[in-house]
């Protein structure tokens, strides 16, 4: 499993305040056809200078990439092009339970 955490672990849901933002973080779960190789990997490691991009997971044996991102700043569309410009071949987004 490949992890780019950017900073400290916060649960799908969580308000943050900070400086007076209030912050939604939400997760989405997409699935991909090929591993990411070292190239996708340092594209998706430059996601870190996005705004609202908390977390990025990749677990290959499920072949599936989780997105923690600020749905206050960031819209579930945005993420998936960013990976898919990061090159990750990411499908329709997964319902999570």
């Amino acid at each position: 499993m490949h992890y780019i955490g950017f900073t400290p672990a916060e649960r799908p849901g969580d308000f943050i305040i900070q400086k007076g933002l209030r912050m939604t973080y939400l997760d989405v779960v997409f699935n991909y056809d090929s591993p990411p190789g070292e190239r996708e990997l340092r594209a998706i490691d430059g996601m870190r200078e996005v705004y609202g991009i908390q977390r990025v997971r990749f677990n290959e044996k499920d072949r599936t990439v989780r997105v923690q991102f600020d749905a206050s700043r960031l819209k579930q569309d945005a993420v998936a092009k960013m990976l898919r410009q990061a090159g990750i071949d990411v499908r329709e987004p997964m319902a999570l339970a």
